[in-house]
């Protein structure tokens, strides 16, 4: 078969980019997009792929005019009979399945903006006379949006978190296939140095100041975060920077850092932690877990279907700094006695979201409906 993959914008390389790259080198696919930053892309090792990725047409950086036309775009991108299967990787390009069949749409978020995350955005992100503009928006695309959802032929999704919101927003069963992880990249057997890591974009939603302000409480630790943004979104701007000014000595912030150096930080690290707010699924865990490092999390949406609570690592219900300072202290103390404390439970954990598997699962949605 010849596929096409879809993807809402590849200027900013996230979990949902991760699996949309997979999906093109292990199907042979090409790739449509609006943006794209190809620096970025062969940083984290698909330089191969560059070729058959395709601008549709630049878009701005703010929001909410980035979505909005990324959203236009797709619903009236038709490639008629170029390719024999279409599969969606990016939430504001599922406009695509009007034109374009037959399809599938792998849902990483169903487009939380106007759904789950509705209320959140409209109480932290928006002055009181944005408040309005957002309804109305809301509204309107939550119209096109369902309208949209009618051309979906395949629903495939990354957790049950998200399949529970595709059942309640859009009325539809979805199938489970949780991410992939190059489990194969880690070296396991590297001497884990003494900080922690955390892997996630600069966003209000994962709750990064939880991290650092447990950190301003425990000198003897050190937290690396790698925190990629997106440049010229103010609210992705504001945030960095507060981060940035609002930080302990004991934290470094890498705002991007290339495969080579991302794997050899999960090899190295002695845990992982991630504060963010009822993810979707999550697969910087999984990717810590393959390097047999343990994880601190929220006991919140997908975190809960990866994470294997007092095996893999700590699940903290209501997250705040003070849990995280008693988990961190937990995890240390366990790691001095036994250093291989978690170290194979997580390594069997990420054994199951391996890539090969993952692209069998997807073929088999293909070939089999």
């Amino acid at each position: 078969m010849k596929i096409a993959v879809f993807h809402s914008f590849m200027d900013n390389i996230g979990g949902a980019e991760m699996v949309t790259l997979f999906l093109a080198k292990g199907l042979n696919a090409d790739i449509y997009t609006t943006n794209i930053d190809t620096d970025k892309i062969k940083k984290m090792g698909f330089e191969d792929i560059i070729p058959r990725i395709k601008s549709i047409g630049k878009i701005p950086q703010t929001a909410p005019f980035r979505q909005q036309l990324a959203f236009w775009k797709f619903r009236k991108l038709n490639l008629g009979k170029k390719y024999d299967f279409y599969i969606i990787s990016g939430d504001w390009a599922m406009s695509g399945v009007v034109n374009n069949k037959p399809n599938m749409w792998y849902v990483h978020s169903p487009l939380n903006e106007l759904w789950a995350f509705k209320d959140y955005v409209r109480n932290n992100l928006l002055s009181w006379w944005k408040k309005p503009i957002y309804d109305i928006w809301i509204w309107f695309n939550r119209i096109l949006t369902l309208n949209y959802s009618k051309y979906v032929m395949i629903w495939v999704c990354n957790s049950n978190n998200t399949k529970e919101r595709i059942k309640k927003y859009y009325k539809k069963e979805a199938t489970v296939i949780n991410p992939p992880v190059d489990i194969f990249k880690h070296d396991i057997n590297t001497k884990s140095d003494n900080f922690w890591l955390s892997v996630n974009r600069l966003s209000i939603a994962k709750r990064i100041e939880i991290q650092t302000k447990a950190f301003s409480k425990l000198n003897s630790e050190r937290l690396v975060i790698v925190g990629s943004y997106e440049k010229e979104v103010k609210q992705f701007e504001d945030y960095k920077k507060y981060i940035e000014n609002t930080k302990s000595n004991n934290i470094e912030i890498k705002n991007w850092v290339d495969n080579k150096e991302l794997t050899n930080l999960y090899n190295t690290c002695k845990g992982f932690i991630t504060t963010a707010k009822d993810e979707d699924f999550g697969m910087t865990p999984i990717e810590a877990m393959a390097s047999g490092k343990p994880i601190i999390a929220p006991n919140e949406g997908g975190y809960k279907e990866s994470i294997i609570n007092g095996k893999t690592g700590i699940l903290i219900d209501n997250i705040d700094e003070n849990k995280l300072i008693e988990a961190i202290e937990k995890i240390d103390n366990e790691l001095i006695s036994n250093p291989n404390k978690y170290k194979n439970n997580c390594l069997e954990q990420a054994k199951k979201f391996d890539i090969k598997e993952f692209i069998k699962k997807i073929e088999e949605e293909i070939y089999n409906k």
